[in-house]
């Protein structure tokens, strides 16, 4: 692609590098400034040109310039076409590198693999300098407008950055005219925007407010939204859209909510009162008058004052907590969580017991040791997920529950109460600036390491196998990338280079890798399969999925008609078709289609687990549908027994068997108890295994589907003492 960059002086710019990837436009490394990146829209018009015309003449103020770092990924010139027509195509805009987004922060299980110093106090000062960034924006009457959780990166000194610029709500006063946000993501969007049309509403620097409330609470209750918990209905729990419209604020000061924190949470008195304070104005004052909310500054005053009042644990100096607790609740949290310390030592570090599971109580039985599957450079990591997928929690029952039930469900909520969390931090000196909403680091800055030169291919080759086995992705394209320079005429190596940028979700990038690999190699299996796998994923990205999806086809036959024996291509080939039954009018057909496929990867592996759990979704798929259910429950039962026999410790599973089972209970008069009770005791292994994977999302489906049936089956609502996990007297 090439594009005209008029300043300094006129410059055609061949774009061929992709490093990233969305729905309306593609990122691409500027080839003559290795600081600068280029934003192309795919279908750029007047407005957008008009939009970062506006931001170019009004740049905000940049709180962390006396440190060197970029705190706002702000528009820095524009592109044009080459034709001569001056249409702006897009922009260019610094780099922001080594830097992740704030979820791998607040989330302890990323957390823990790649910053396992990163503490409380580092948390802090995440949230201190994150309220110095939109403090900076709103002064210069900018708003955000999709806060969201995506575009805020976060360096592991604690400093921030804001990406996604040219998507926030512009003013150009001089016209008289708003360039709005027109989206946003329920979890982070005020009361007052729930459920409207955003593109037709003005934000204010109060809608903001509410989403930086949001991300500070998940910053410093770990990763805990505060409309998150334990639904006391009997119905089945509204999603956050309506609980946040609702202002059911779970930690409520000031009126009874229906929820329950869940047990993995931490204590709303692990917060010092002056955040609970703002907390509680933004959440509950600022429910019915939006102005209430605290704003940027007020955040970045209170957290640095709160920053002062950390003291020291005296057993491990990794554990800071505030003044007004009489004693270091970590040390106790880190009991109820099996030994597993949220802020390890340095000690603990050293020897990797932080990366070791909870230790278990001597009276508990021995669990199945986790079976995982070692990743390897020949193939990307994937999440298939059927979108086809129902919710227990949509179906009704009606009969009495089976006094064993209560056993059980206490059993799989007191999981909660025994284990999430680990949390990490380095100590360091602060740098202090007199900007009023500067940001910080903890860290003084240091030069990064200077690269190694004069390696080998295979030299280069074998760091980047070594850094994608460990899921440092961005370190394994650096070294691919220099692995394919010394040897470019090796196609596997484009294929791994491909498989590292997959994972980092520049699919733009991976699709032109494996692109180059088939040119090296047109009987590059692995290309063609991969290759498949991204256009599958382009489709949710595109106007016209069918395209893709048939690409994706054609890729998988062609991988299929070259190696007749690669399974993992009719697998791949088997979701697309199911996939498809959603666009096409023979169903039926489709379904049959993939299940061919995934019974034909069986026999050539019959070791591939994913073969076994999507051909049970889609029987499962199949019986909603079929006279003859019941056979298909059976099978897909079938199937998902297979699947956990080769692999007993996936959550997803569980899921899934545990709705069929549930279904089952609904349908069948004899032996429904018996489907029901299997069904909540897959529900409580699902939310066991998820909770000692970290895997919060299927965790908190496993408990809240477990509240659901139990309290259907009951026919009433279930006490809170139930719902806390603690002991029923009645």
């Amino acid at each position: 692609m090439q594009v005209l960059r008029r300043l300094p002086n006129p410059e055609i710019l061949n774009f061929c590098v992709s490093v990233g990837h969305g729905g309306e436009a593609c990122i691409y490394a500027v080839p003559s400034d290795e600081h600068l990146v280029a934003k192309i829209y795919h279908k750029p018009t007047t407005s957008y040109a008009q939009k970062l015309q506006a931001m170019l003449a009004n740049p905000p103020v940049n709180p962390t310039s006396s440190l060197g770092h970029i705190s706002i990924a702000w528009p820095q010139e524009l592109l044009e076409s080459v034709d001569g027509s001056g249409k702006v195509v897009g922009f260019v805009m610094p780099r922001i590198r080594g830097m992740r987004p704030i979820m791998d922060f607040y989330n302890p299980g990323v957390r823990r693999q790649h910053c396992p110093l990163f503490n409380y106090q580092y948390l802090l000062r995440t949230a201190r300098n994150l309220a110095a960034a939109v403090a900076a924006l709103h002064a210069s009457q900018y708003c955000i407008g999709d806060v969201n959780e995506s575009n805020i990166l976060v360096s592991d000194t604690a400093l921030v950055t804001l990406v996604d610029t040219d998507s926030f709500q512009v003013p150009e006063p001089s016209q008289n005219i708003v360039y709005r946000c027109a989206v946003g993501k329920a979890e982070y969007t005020p009361p007052e925007l729930q459920n409207k049309i955003f593109a037709n509403y003005d934000r204010d620097s109060h809608h903001d407010l509410f989403g930086l409330a949001v991300l500070i609470f998940q910053l410093l209750m770990e990763g805990t939204h505060p409309f998150s918990g334990i639904f006391q209905g009997g119905v089945e729990p509204p999603p956050y859209e309506a609980r946040i419209l609702a202002g059911h604020f779970t930690y409520s000061q000031k009126k009874q909510v229906p929820y329950l924190p869940t047990p993995i949470s931490p204590s709303w008195d692990f917060l010092h009162p002056q955040l609970q304070d703002l907390f509680v104005r933004c959440f509950e004052d600022g429910h019915s008058n939006p102005k209430l909310r605290p704003n940027a500054q007020t955040w970045l005053s209170a957290l640095t004052a709160v920053e002062e009042s950390l003291i020291t644990c005296g057993t491990n100096p990794q554990h800071l907590y505030h003044n007004h607790l009489q004693k270091c609740p970590w040390c106790e949290r880190a009991k109820k969580l099996g030994g597993r310390d949220p802020f390890p030592s340095p000690r603990a570090i050293a020897s990797k017991q932080h990366l070791q599971p909870r230790r278990k109580s001597k009276r508990r039985h021995s669990p199945t040791p986790r079976i995982t599957q070692p990743l390897g450079s020949n193939s990307p990591v994937y999440n298939w997920q059927s979108s086809s997928s129902q919710s227990v929690s949509s179906l009704s029952p009606t009969n009495r529950l089976n006094p064993k039930i209560y056993s059980v469900i206490f059993s799989v909520i007191g999981l909660g109460i025994l284990g999430y969390l680990d949390v990490m931090v380095k100590f360091t000196r602060p740098l202090v600036s007199q900007n009023p909403y500067t940001q910080e680091s903890l860290l003084s800055r240091t030069d990064n390491p200077p690269p190694q030169s004069n390696l080998s291919f295979m030299d280069y080759y074998q760091q980047g196998d070594l850094a994608y086995q460990q899921q440092d992705y961005q370190q394994a394209i650096t070294n691919f990338t220099q692995a394919v320079k010394k040897n470019p005429k090796y196609a596997k190596g484009y294929v791994n280079l491909g498989n590292a940028r997959y994972n980092l979700n520049d699919y733009e990038g991976a699709l032109a890798n494996y692109n180059q690999a088939l040119k090296l190699n047109p009987q590059e299996v692995k290309a063609y399969v991969n290759r498949g796998n991204v256009y599958y994923i382009l489709a949710d990205y595109s106007s016209d999925p069918d395209k893709e999806y048939k690409q994706a086809i054609a890729d998988f036959n062609t991988a299929i008609s070259i190696d007749k024996n690669d399974a993992e291509a009719y697998i791949r080939r088997g979701i697309v078709r199911f996939e498809i039954t959603k666009y096409v009018n023979n169903s039926l057909d489709e379904y049959q289609k993939s299940i061919a496929d995934f019974t034909q990867a069986m026999k050539l592996n019959s070791s591939k687990v994913e073969a076994y759990f999507q051909r049970g979704l889609v029987r499962y798929q199949i019986a909603q549908y079929s006279a003859n259910y019941l056979k298909e429950y059976q099978q897909a039962i079938s199937d998902f027994n297979e699947a956990l026999k080769i692999n007993p410790r996936l959550a997803k599973v569980y899921l899934k068997r545990a709705m069929v089972h549930y279904e089952l209970s609904q349908y069948r008069e004899n032996g429904s108890d018996k489907n029901h009770v299997q069904a909540v005791a897959d529900l409580q292994t699902a939310a066991k295994v998820s909770l000692e994977q970290e895997d919060m999302d299927n965790y908190q489906q496993a408990l809240s589907n477990m509240c659901i049936i139990v309290a259907k089956k009951c026919d009433t609502v279930l006490p809170k003492s139930t719902l806390a996990g603690q002991k029923n007297a009645g």
